[in-house]
Parts: structure tokens; sequence; C-alpha cells
């Protein structure tokens, strides 16, 4: 099972990412939907999006395990909300999704299910946080960038490598999730077609960045 995960890494098409800011916390992700390693299946899909109305997820991985995910842990905090009276922080939001992971893959399957997750968001106290899930259940806080698994965390990472700084200030950072994106989507075959960001500060959440690519021919000079 190891060996299995670690060959679908590369092979999950796509990019996501997270960057820590000063003032909150970074999400990002391209558009684009694999079918296999040849066709492009979707150009459309937001691979970022809202778990709730203090946690943001994106994911990377099987379609229909990453929606099924999403949905079960929306639901699973809204439970333990009311059961608790209390609302849960984004790290036991984050533990919740690697415990489920981690028992998703050890159950017999033909088709096991490979999602790795970033988790985002603010807590009562205004704090942010972000938390990485890796595909096998393991879970990190993130104390300043990371792209997960997918295919376009090799482009990403060495960008965020040379560029990210320590005091980064969220406005900054979606500068700098934009260029990691266009990185990824310019050079990986699993990446491209747009892309979605978020901001997460003690305020709240907000979507900041929505763009599609559009293909064009453009005629060569002669």
């Amino acid at each position: 099972m190891d060996a299995e995960l670690k060959n679908s890494i590369l092979k999950t098409g796509t990019t996501i990412l997270g960057i820590v800011c000063k003032d909150g916390v970074v999400m990002a992700s391209d558009r684009q939907v694999t079918l296999g390693e040849r066709i492009v299946s979707d150009k459309r899909l937001n691979k970022t999006n809202l778990l709730n109305d203090y946690l943001v997820i994106s994911w990377a991985g099987t379609m229909s395990d990453a929606q099924r995910l999403s949905k079960l842990m929306a639901a699973e905090l809204k439970l333990k909300e009311l059961r608790s009276k209390s609302r849960p922080t984004v790290g036991q939001a984050a533990n919740l999704i690697a415990s489920y992971t981690f028992s998703n893959i050890r159950q017999p399957s033909m088709i096991p299910a490979t999602v790795g997750t970033l988790l985002g968001g603010f807590n009562q106290e205004g704090t942010t946080e972000l938390y990485s899930i890796g595909m096998d259940g393991s879970i990190k806080l993130v104390e300043d960038y990371d792209a997960s698994v997918g295919s376009g965390l090799t482009f990403v990472l060495g960008l965020l490598e040379r560029l990210y700084k320590k005091d980064l200030t969220v406005k900054e950072g979606v500068e700098l999730a934009k260029e990691a994106i266009k990185s990824s989507t310019q050079r990986d075959v699993g990446s491209g077609y747009g892309m979605d960001i978020f901001a997460i500060t003690k305020e709240g959440i907000k979507k900041v960045v929505e763009q599609q690519i559009l293909p064009e021919y453009v005629d060569e000079k002669k």
C-alpha cells in the first residue's frame, strides 16, 4: 500500500498550495482534471472550496473520493459542533480529516482512496492555521508553505523556496500564489486552465482570485 501511495503522488495531476503569512493564510489551486494521463476531462473544477464558514479545503487526488471527503467532513464537523456546543478548532478539523483518510486507505478495496488535502481556517480567538494531510493520513502544521501532493508540486516548491519570506503579508502571499500557479500550469501537464485563490484572515474568508486560462491561436510573423 505504501508503494502504491507513493506511485500515486506524481500521477495525481493537479496543483494545490498553501502559504502562511503574518496576518493570515493563502490557499490556491488550478482547475484542470485529468482522466488517466492523457485526457483533460474538465477545465473548470474548483479544487479549493469553503468547507464551512471558517474552513477552506484544497484537495488533490481522485475526484470522487475528494468530493465525498469534503461532504462527509462538513457534516461531521457540524455534528461535532452541535454535540459539544462549541466550534471545532482548525486543528481538530484537520485531525478529523487525517483520521478519516488513515482509516479509508486501510479498508480492503479494489480502488483505494487517494486524496491529499490542505486545510486552512481561522479559530474563534482570531488565529489562523494551515495543515497538510497526506494520502496516508499523516498530518502536519504548516509553518511556511506547502504544496501537498500532485504533479505540480515540483514546480511550485522550487518557486516558493526562492521567493517566500517569513513576514509575508496576505496581499503579498496572494501575488506569490499567483506566480506559483502560473509556473505549474506552464510546465506541468496535469495542471492548467485557471486558478482559484482564497485569503483567510481573522476577519474571515474571501475568494480573492478567480481566473480562467483561455486558449488562443496567434499567427506567427514571417
